[in-house]
């Protein structure tokens, strides 16, 4: 169930492996947008505005458990397309160590802090308890996210990305069952959602579980692999934690939009979160090419091919970026349709959520260009660009949100999704093209040492 990605045509194998990819995100997605749609046709407006509002600070913990875990496999895939299985096996136990780590640290300051965040961000006075009784859960069920996160990482690290599209199908349907459960029958409210979605997530983590260890065999761990250094640790850290604070950042950002949306009261809210549910439909394309791109690029990078990697990248940069402009052209013409799924016939809610998918979509392909060149740079271990990448983006989104939200309202909140693209897809875009320059160097020096070393071997 492995896959070899260092071999083959670069543009077949990222579209084949980033399929999965997307249909898994698809369903992952499900798991948030079977919440906001049922929560806010069955409960109402202002349930979906408490659930929407939850968003930017869930990111600001979670996003740190999706960079953390998908950092330390970046260390995972550069062994296997090494070719070093026992090294494989090395990464995945510390990979696991530092996820426990991170686990119990991140559940205590997160349900601590929960409700002070809320109030930090002047969340309505009339959605704040509903808020805060969803998020709260949903902090304490931090160990199922890390869990499935992890596994499902290493699993992609060796090639094997249709293996947690199908414990996410699985989960998904678990996961809409139990919404249903939870606030039509015990009449749970949000935090009913919430429990819904903790459940479904430890069920897909201890379905990974079996999987690994039958059938991913690399990643059986053995005794002998808990014995790592400590400069393998710091190996993983050097790379997840970066990654891991880099999303964080952005998560910031998030907070600070969802800041000033607050202030333009819960139309607002609910609209910019329905509207927010269907740009995350629109760009999971982009976002499984970009995610393709880490595992593609670290087993080329750990084989040594810097023409693969130059090649996959610019092939991957052209068919996502086309794809970005068809995305941008639907958010124009139905983008009022799409809505009021989400929120029924609410006309001014509708408006603004419109408002809101034109303007992002007009900037779609630097998002896809985002995508692509941050996660090829993951591959290659370079998670300090990302990072100032990453505070780029946060300066640039905190002056849309704040800023132009004085002037311009509701435009303005919208504004700062594209400005921060723009601000952290330049500096990536050029580490991407000096990374390429310098690869071809060092490995045609490689290869000519190798080439003088079998030369003199033969004079001998």
């Amino acid at each position: 169930m492995t896959k070899n990605l260092t071999v083959g045509n670069p543009a077949l194998l990222i579209i084949s492996f980033a399929v999965p990819l997307f249909i898994g995100n698809l369903f992952q997605q499900f798991y948030n947008m079977a919440d906001t749609l049922i929560v806010g046709r069955t409960i109402g407006v202002s349930a979906l505005a408490a659930v929407g509002c939850t968003g930017s600070i869930n990111f600001f913990i979670l996003g740190f458990v999706w960079g953390f875990t998908q950092g330390t496999s970046v260390i995972t895939s550069q062994r296997f397309g090494a070719g070093d299985e026992a090294g494989v096996r090395r990464s995945f136990a510390v990979s696991i160590f530092l996820a426990a780590v991170m686990t119990l640290v991140l559940t205590a300051v997160s349900v601590i802090t929960a409700r002070k965040f809320l109030v930090l961000m002047r969340t309505p006075v009339e959605i704040l308890d509903g808020a805060y009784n969803y998020i709260i859960v949903i902090y304490w069920g931090i160990a199922a996210s890390v869990i499935f996160n992890l596994f499902s990482n290493v699993m992609r690290a060796v090639g094997d990305s249709k293996t947690p599209l199908i414990i996410l199908v699985i989960a998904c349907i678990i996961n809409i069952i139990l919404d249903f459960v939870f606030i039509l029958i015990f009449h749970t409210g949000v935090e009913g959602a919430a429990y819904a979605t903790v459940i479904a997530q430890v069920i897909s983590g201890l379905l990974c579980i079996p999987v690994i260890r039958k059938k991913l065999t690399v990643l059986s761990v053995r005794r002998e692999d808990w014995r790592f250094t400590r400069a393998e640790v710091w190996q993983h850290l050097k790379v997840a934690f970066p990654m891991g604070f880099q999303l964080s950042i952005i998560a910031i950002g998030i907070v600070a939009v969802q800041f000033a949306l607050n202030g333009l009261g819960t139309l607002a809210v609910a609209a910019f979160t329905a509207g927010g549910k269907i740009e995350q439909l629109g760009t999971m394309p982009m976002g499984s090419f970009g995610a393709a791109m880490t595992t593609y690029v670290a087993q080329n990078y750990g084989a040594r091919k810097a023409d693969r990697i130059q090649k996959g990248i610019f092939q991957c940069l052209a068919f996502s970026g086309i794809f970005s402009v068809v995305i941008g052209v639907i958010f124009f013409l139905a983008g009022p349709s799409l809505t009021a799924i989400f929120v029924g016939r609410d006309p001014e809610v509708i408006s603004l959520a419109h408002t809101f998918l034109k303007i992002e979509g007009s900037c779609l392909v630097l998002l896809s260009s985002l995508f692509v060149c941050r996660q090829s740079l993951l591959g290659l271990s370079d998670s300090f660009t990302p990072t100032v990448a990453g505070i780029m983006e946060l300066v640039m989104r905190m002056f849309g949100a704040i800023m132009l939200s004085r002037y311009i309202g509701f435009a303005g909140v919208c504004w700062a999704g594209p400005l921060a693209w723009l601000g952290a897809a330049v500096p990536l875009f050029i580490a991407v093209l000096f990374h390429i320059k310098r690869l071809n160097r060092e490995f045609l020096a490689d290869r000519r040492r190798q080439d003088l070393s079998r030369c003199l071997g033969k004079a001998d």
